[in-house]
This record gives C-alpha cells, sequence and structure tokens, in this order.
C-alpha cells in the first residue's frame, strides 16, 4: 500500500483543531503536522456565523499545511450538536441460496435495513454502527463473514442529525476549500483516540467535554449502546468566573486553566493570585480557594447531568470499565475525584497515544476528538487490509449506509 496522506478537523466552540498524519506502507499513523485556531462564529456545537467560521477553519488550515510543507488532504471532520440523536435498531435479512458463507454484502444488506428508520425531512443518517449480530438467532456474534447461516440479523446504533446542520458544516468546508472525505460523530472520534479494544469489551462511558458541549458514548460488549450531547463545557465555568470576579473571559479563561480546581477544600486558604500578572496596574488578589469555590458548583452541575443521562441507558451498573474523561476541560485539576464520586465508578483522563511523531501540544485530552479523527481512517485501512467487516471494520459501513441513502 502506498503511502496516503490524511488530514482531520474538529470545529469545537472555542477552537480549531487540524491534523495532517500520513498513513504508512505498515498500515501506522505518523503524524506530520498539527495547529489550532480560536473558533469563532460556533456556539455549543453548532454554526452561528458562516463567514467567522470559514476564517477560522482558513487559518488552522494554513497553518497546518506551512507546517507540513503540503497541500491539504482529504478531511475527515467531526460532527456534533444539540441536533443529533440516537437510537438502537434492528435488522434482518435471509441468506440465499440456502447453505452459502455469509459474505460482505449480506452485511451491507442487514444494515441498510437496520438504517431504514423513518425520519422526517430535515434530518438525515449520520452513522450506522453494529452491537451485535445474530445468525439464526445465536447472538454475541462480532464478526459475521464466512459464517453459515439462513437468516443474518444485526443490532444497530443508528444517529441522525439535522439536515441544515449537515449543510453548514458543508459550505464552511467548501468556502474554505477544504475536500470533506466523511463526517465523524465527535464522541466516536474520540473514543478511537483514547480508549483500548477491552475497555469496549468491559462496558465504559467516553465522557468529551470541551468548551461548549459535552459528548457522550457508552460502550457495553465491544460496541456502542447509546450516544447523547449536552450543551455544556468549560465555557459555562469560564463564564462563571468571569461574572463572579468581574474579570475579562480571556482573563478568567486563564484563571481557570493555571489555577482552577473542582475541589475548593483541598486549596489553602493562604494561596493567593496575584491579577497584576494579567491586569497592568491591577494590585488586587483573589484567593486560589475563593476561585475554586466558583468552578466547583459548575462542574458538579454538569457532572450529575451527564450521570443522570448515564443512568436513563439501563447500564450504569454493567459498565465495569468505569468512565474516561477527555476534552480540553478533562484537564482541570481535582475533575476525577468529583467525577468518581458522582458517577460512583472508576475515572481516569483519556488522551492520545502511540503516535509517531507526535508532539506535546497533541498528546493531552483537548486533541483526542482531532486525532481520533486520523485513528478512524487508520483503521479503515487496516479492515480493508484484512477485507474482512466486524467491529474493527464497522466504519467503513458506515460511509456505505449514507451513501445509500444518498446523502453524500
Amino acid at each position: 500500500m502506498a503511502e496516503q496522506r490524511i488530514a482531520s478537523i474538529d470545529i469545537g466552540s472555542s477552537k480549531i483543531a487540524a491534523i495532517i498524519g500520513t498513513i504508512e506502507r505498515q498500515g501506522n499513523l505518523q503524524i506530520l503536522a498539527a495547529a489550532q485556531s480560536p473558533s469563532l462564529g460556533m456556539r455549543r456545537g453548532g454554526i452561528t456565523n458562516l463567514d467567522e467560521v470559514t476564517n477560522s477553519l482558513n487559518l488552522a488550515i494554513e497553518r497546518t499545511t506551512h507546517l507540513a510543507n503540503s497541500k491539504c488532504p482529504p478531511v475527515y471532520c467531526a460532527i456534533t450538536g444539540s441536533h443529533i440523536e440516537s437510537s438502537n435498531h434492528k435488522g434482518a435479512v435471509a441468506i440465499t441460496p440456502t447453505g452459502r458463507d455469509i459474505d460482505i454484502d449480506d452485511v451491507k444488506r442487514v444494515l441498510d435495513v437496520a438504517g431504514a428508520v423513518p425520519l422526517e425531512s430535515e434530518r438525515q443518517i449520520i452513522a450506522v454502527m453494529p452491537r451485535t449480530y445474530l445468525i439464526d438467532g445465536q447472538d454475541g456474534i462480532k464478526n459475521p463473514i464466512g459464517m453459515s447461516g439462513h437468516r443474518l440479523e444485526v443490532e444497530a446504533h443508528v444517529v441522525t442529525g439535522a439536515v441544515s446542520a449537515y449543510r453548514n458544516l458543508m459550505k464552511c468546508a467548501t468556502r474554505a476549500q477544504v475536500a470533506i472525505e466523511d463526517l465523524v460523530l465527535a464522541s466516536l472520534a474520540s473514543a478511537e483516540a483514547v480508549l483500548a479494544p477491552s475497555e469496549r469489551e468491559m462496558g465504559t462511558v467516553l465522557v468529551d467535554i470541551g468548551a461548549g458541549t459535552a459528548d457522550v458514548a457508552i460502550f457495553a460488549d465491544g460496541g456502542v449502546w447509546r450516544t447523547f450531547m449536552l450543551p455544556l463545557g468549560g465555557q459555562l465555568i469560564t463564564d462563571d468566573i468571569a461574572y463572579g470576579l468581574r474579570l475579562p473571559p480571556p482573563i478568567a479563561e486563564e484563571l481557570k486553566k493555571q489555577f482552577g480546581s473542582a475541589l475548593p477544600e483541598r486549596i489553602p486558604a493562604s494561596e493567593m493570585i496575584e491579577l497584576s500578572q494579567y491586569l497592568p496596574n491591577c494590585q488586587e488578589v483573589v484567593g486560589r480557594r475563593t476561585l475554586a469555590s466558583i468552578i466547583a458548583p459548575r462542574v458538579e452541575e454538569m457532572l450529575t447531568m451527564i450521570a443522570t443521562e448515564i443512568k436513563r441507558s439501563g447500564r450504569e451498573r454493567l459498565l465495569a470499565g468505569g468512565v474516561v474523561l477527555t476534552g480540553g476541560t478533562a484537564e482541570l485539576a481535582g475533575i476525577t475525584e468529583l467525577a468518581a464520586e458522582i458517577f460512583d465508578a472508576p475515572v481516569r483522563i483519556g488522551a492520545p497515544h502511540s503516535l509517531y511523531g507526535a508532539s506535546n501540544q497533541i498528546l493531552n485530552p483537548a486533541f483526542a476528538t482531532a486525532v481520533g479523527l486520523l485513528r478512524w481512517h487508520e483503521s479503515m485501512v487496516g479492515a480493508a487490509l484484512e477485507e474482512q467487516v466486524g467491529f474493527g471494520g464497522w466504519q467503513a459501513f458506515t460511509k456505505s449506509v449514507r451513501q445509500f441513502f444518498h446523502l453524500r
């Protein structure tokens, strides 16, 4: 296989992250360049100003292509927002003639059936992902290719989104002269970067908390059980600090990153922050515990809302892998301890890892989605090389099902 260059774009509420990488002959992912730009014209995962988003996207792409000394290759782009909905559906097809082995075309057919859900005119399919296959009633099958049977069934997770949101995102890409290869749900992209296969099997919740949204994916038995998005994130914390301490939002953001904590009780009352380093001629000081006391209630509120939604899935007691936090807000001090208490489960921070040529810039939770988009393509390449479809290759079928419904 010839070396292939690919790119990823994560258009978030506070930043746009872009990465260019290459898939080497051995199938390994090599990072060539990564850059980011402030994200303007976005609010809670949705586009509010096409021109501003386009300009921000142009800047991120220009910085990345300059570092890579390359034109922008086809791009994998994350999608999120309050318009995203998901549900689980079943599909079944007969295997004819009787007695032959199940092949790739049969898997495509059964996923097409599972994805043929009734949709209103303003909605479209974003992804169709198999959770498990059944052959003649036998469940728990991950890869039916090559097996024999009369009837193939699938339990699939179907994600839909607003046509308008999809079109607006594509408009920004077109204006920025970016060729979108595929759109990937943000939470699933992040999972590609930070979750191990064993965690998907055990049952794990991936919680990606960015500036404007919290994207959640619940995995069970190796597949996706549920995905959802809540319109909350680190920007709410910043707004609280700005209001409570009467500071400009950029300075409130810096205080959050440098001195913030979700556990005020652990901070000595004597620790002070001199505001003169941020505001010239300002002689005021702020107690670090006071700062944390503003942050903690908002973080607790956000995590509690996420925990409530997880409980509604009906799987919270079967998630032995616990919770993996990622996204920029996951870097807040004390958030894992508070999350462990609220979720009543083990919690760890998920960051991208095992990347060739990666800088420290992208080996942190804030770049999980952007890295995961490249991993998404990498896993598709691996599935193609093996010429089989199962849980390692369902990404390719997401695209084929969308094409089946004439959405590209």
